[in-house]
């Protein structure tokens, strides 16, 4: 039976899955799969499955923020998923890492989804081999990235990113981020901690690929065809690492 948001079953989804928050860079990862295969587009789930260098590979989206994540993983986890990469953009703390990679080690948990499947000191931790893979595919590329620590949180217009209403309403976003300068946060984003949570409890291999396109409160962002071409290289960097790491894994 398909499942209720998503519509995937164990026939049509492989256990590699590659997650984008955006519906429509799936679009762009599936150009690079042979021979994919529509799932289903619904809601905010748009979802392909494929071979990649012949590995079969599902991509498929998540929309934003962590209570859609967790959905996400619950139904590919119950159509046979066993490897999860996030990925997607991220913002940064450190001004010299627009337009390169990060690749977060582990996250701190201020979004609430998670705190429903276990308590708050359970660790967000991705899988070191997959991380490590992802680093050699980045470094092969010619790019940057950093393996920080990384915080997810709920509210974008109240934690990340000044709004009207935020400066009506008195907010200060600065003292959230000189908390987390404090703590050698390296970026910032709305999935990663309830995704590394959620498939560890799982049994799921997960590690999150991000672009970093904005700084903190967006003083600074990837645009036009540089952030284009920076999220095709995302695509391709997340579909080789996920090649390579068969390779040394699954073989």
């Amino acid at each position: 039976m398909a499942t209720l948001y998503m519509g995937a079953d164990r026939d049509t989804v492989a256990p590699y899955v590659i997650f984008s928050g955006d519906p429509w860079r799936v679009e762009v990862l599936k150009k690079y799969l042979d021979d994919p295969t529509h799932v289903a587009f619904m809601r905010e789930f748009n979802t392909y499955t494929g071979t990649y260098q012949g590995i079969p590979v599902t991509v498929s989206s998540t929309g934003m923020g962590a209570p859609t994540a967790a959905i996400a993983m619950e139904e590919m986890y119950e159509a046979g998923m066993r490897v999860a990469v996030r990925m997607g953009t991220s913002m940064s703390l450190d001004d010299d890492m627009l337009g390169n990679f990060m690749i977060p080690i582990a996250a701190m948990r201020r979004e609430r989804t998670s705190a429903t499947y276990v308590e708050q000191a359970y660790p967000a931790v991705a899988d070191v081999e997959l991380v490590n893979t992802m680093n050699a595919v980045v470094a092969r590329h010619g790019k940057r990235y950093d393996n920080g620590v990384f915080c997810t949180m709920d509210g974008f217009y109240t934690q990340m990113h000044d709004s009207r209403f935020s400066k009506e309403f008195g907010r200060d976003m600065s003292a959230t981020f000189d908390e987390l300068r404090r703590l050698r946060v390296s970026g910032v984003d709305m999935e990663t901690s309830c995704i590394l949570t959620v498939c560890r409890l799982m049994g799921v291999r997960a590690c999150a690929l991000t672009l970093c396109t904005v700084l903190e409160n967006l003083k600074d962002t990837m645009k036009g065809q540089e952030r284009a071409d920076g999220e095709d290289l995302l695509c391709r960097v997340a579909l080789e690492g996920i090649a390579d790491y068969h390779r040394a894994h699954e073989s």
